[in-house]
């Protein structure tokens, strides 16, 4: 599978848990930049520190105050702009943009003038904070600005120019580099919202991947309980027929060890394609066989009948045509002659009826055995079966009622609704399946 990001169409998606790949950024200088911030703006300190010092240097001689204490105050404030450029530009531009408005302020009524870190100001507003910020930061920066123009021409009347054009000369500038920074900033933030975008369609990914897993774990486990249990308990009671007849009738006994045989080969074959979904990548396919269905019941009571059970089937209605709804219907009467085969050895009566209603199917399972007892010859269950069939059935919106009839006997009875204009099963209730009963 090539290496590809796992959102870009026409492409592979990784497997579940596989790593996030994204585009790198184009541009091997961005990239440099984007790895090193502090030499970014260590940088952007000394292009602001350096060439603003010169020139301070150079102009000290014109300025109405005595040029030590002008030159003095200039570099204190290029010091301490220069320190707010490099220290709080990405983490505090708010910060970054009072301290640009005070050094500003500080050097106007000494007939000059700096606005530089007011410029990193604003572009540091619209890319690490917002556009709001960016507008709110130009609006008190023009104020600022217009206020030390008029600082500076009351400092230095000889100036050329005038407060109006100093002022409206710095807005047209912060007005371009506040532009600047929103383009950039909004850029910067929606790449972020899709890189987190991806990360959350990432995680819901695995997340739904795994559901998947799980459910299939529990649909292989509720198949598999169904075909061990009922073909476990069909051999465990052949063989004790088995048992307790070889002395008296060989030819019986032998027969009964037959049919263990060919029950056991019948597990193993349905056991085999049931795993074969598990194989090994690159493996050999699984065998394919159509699950068995509502036509298979009276094989699957003849089998019953071989192990001794005195079974009655009767069916009315027409049967569905799904075969989601034929093997939930196999499966319910499977269930519930296993558990009368495991636990009601003593019933004189075990009947099975399914009706085909229209929009359900009804499948009652009932035997007479007296109330099981606690020895040998009684195969106690973990109560799974009777889980796995509400389950099953509650996929379907369905009903499942299994418990005593009274004095003797067991009842298991399940209804699951039918859409009868599409033969297919209706959606799931929102409904919790019904849970009456004592699960076996």
């Amino acid at each position: 599978m090539p290496d590809a990001p796992p959102l870009t169409p026409d492409r592979p998606v990784p497997a579940v848990g596989g790593e996030l790949r994204l585009p790198k950024p184009p541009g091997v200088i961005r990239q440099f930049w984007a790895r090193h911030p502090r030499l970014t703006d260590s940088i952007l300190a000394a292009l602001y520190v350096v060439p603003t010092f010169i020139a301070t240097m150079v102009m000290a001689s014109d300025s109405p105050t005595p040029p030590l204490v002008a030159t003095v105050l200039q570099i204190v404030g290029i010091a301490i702009g220069g320190a707010a450029v490099l220290l709080f530009r990405r983490s505090r531009p708010w910060l970054l943009t009072g301290i640009a408005w005070f050094v500003c302020l500080m050097v106007s009524p000494f007939g000059m003038s700096d606005g530089f870190p007011i410029l990193y100001a604003l572009y540091a507003l619209g890319v690490y904070r917002s556009t709001k910020a960016a507008w709110i930061g130009f609006g008190g920066s023009v104020a600022v600005t217009t206020a030390s123009s008029y600082l500076e021409a009351w400092a230095a009347p000889s100036n050329l120019g005038g407060p109006v054009a100093t002022s409206s000369q710095y807005a047209a500038i912060m007005l371009i580099v506040t532009l600047i920074g929103v383009t950039v900033g909004n850029r910067r933030r929606y790449l972020l919202a899709l890189i987190a975008r991806a990360h959350d369609l990432a995680r819901e990914r695995d997340q739904q991947a795994q559901l998947a897993a799980a459910a299939e774990r529990a649909r292989i486990a509720r198949e598999l309980h169904d075909i061990v249990s009922h073909g476990l308990t069909v051999m465990v009671t052949l063989a004790d027929g088995s048992a307790a007849t070889v002395d008296r009738d060989p030819e019986r006994a032998a027969e009964a060890m037959r049919g263990v045989a060919e029950t056991g080969r019948s597990a193993l074959g349905e056991m085999r394609r049931m795993l074969g979904v598990l194989r090994e990548p690159g493996g050999a396919p699984a065998e394919l066989a159509p699950q068995p269905g509502v036509a298979a019941i009276p094989e699957l009571i003849d089998g019953f009948r071989e192990a001794g059970m005195p079974v009655r089937l009767a069916t009315s209605g027409i049967p569905e045509a799904d075969s989601a709804v034929g093997l939930a219907v196999y499966r319910l009467v499977q269930e519930g002659l296993t558990n009368a085969l495991r636990h009601g050895s003593g019933a004189q009566h075990v009947e099975v009826r399914i009706s085909h209603l229209p929009g359900s199917v009804e499948v009652v399972v009932e035997d007479d055995a007296p109330s099981p007892q606690d020895d040998a010859a009684t195969t106690r269950g973990a109560g799974r079966g009777l889980a796995g069939l509400r389950e099953r059935v509650g996929l379907y919106g369905g009903t499942l009622d299994a418990g005593p009839r009274g004095a003797r006997g067991w009842r298991l009875r399940a209804t699951v609704p039918v859409d009868a204009a599409r033969g297919t099963a209706a959606p799931p209730s929102s409904e919790p399946p019904s849970t009456d009963g004592t699960p076996e």
